[in-house]
């Protein structure tokens, strides 16, 4: 099994960040670039991933009172993961994601899973900040 977990902080408050987070129609604005979330019925959701071609029935949870995204596999019980916002002070907040691999075989390994989270870290920042900007320009 494997566990990992990557934070990273947001200028921004934690409802701001977690309502991009949690924004449906924009998931695939932050998640991996491979992955893409067709969300017709939540909480179930299908992901596809474009490197197998394969769809995944999943579960997809926002849970805004706890600032907390919950997702895993619906039938395989291959995956899951969860992302949290907590907010530090000085309009700043700080978002965790982490990922459980419940079969090695779904498992791509450190150094992928963590460039990957990274860089969905990274791209969910550049959603808050935009989102930010916008409100108050």
């Amino acid at each position: 099994m494997g566990e990992y977990e990557r934070s990273r902080t947001m200028p921004a408050q934690p409802e701001q960040v977690f309502d991009q987070a949690a924004n449906l129609g924009q998931l695939d604005a932050w998640l991996p670039e491979a992955l893409h979330v067709d969300a017709e019925d939540p909480p179930a959701v299908t992901v596809h991933e474009d490197r197998s071609g394969e769809d995944t029935p999943a579960l997809l949870r926002a849970q805004r009172d706890q600032m907390r995204l919950e997702w895993g596999t619906r039938e395989q019980g291959d995956y899951a993961g969860w992302l949290q916002v907590s907010g530090i002070g000085s309009g700043a907040s700080e978002v965790t994601v982490h990922l459980s691999f419940f079969d090695a075989g779904h498992d791509p390994g450190e150094q992928a899973v963590c460039d990957a989270l990274d860089g969905s870290l990274r791209r969910l920042e550049e959603q808050v900040r935009m989102r930010v900007e916008n409100a108050s320009g």
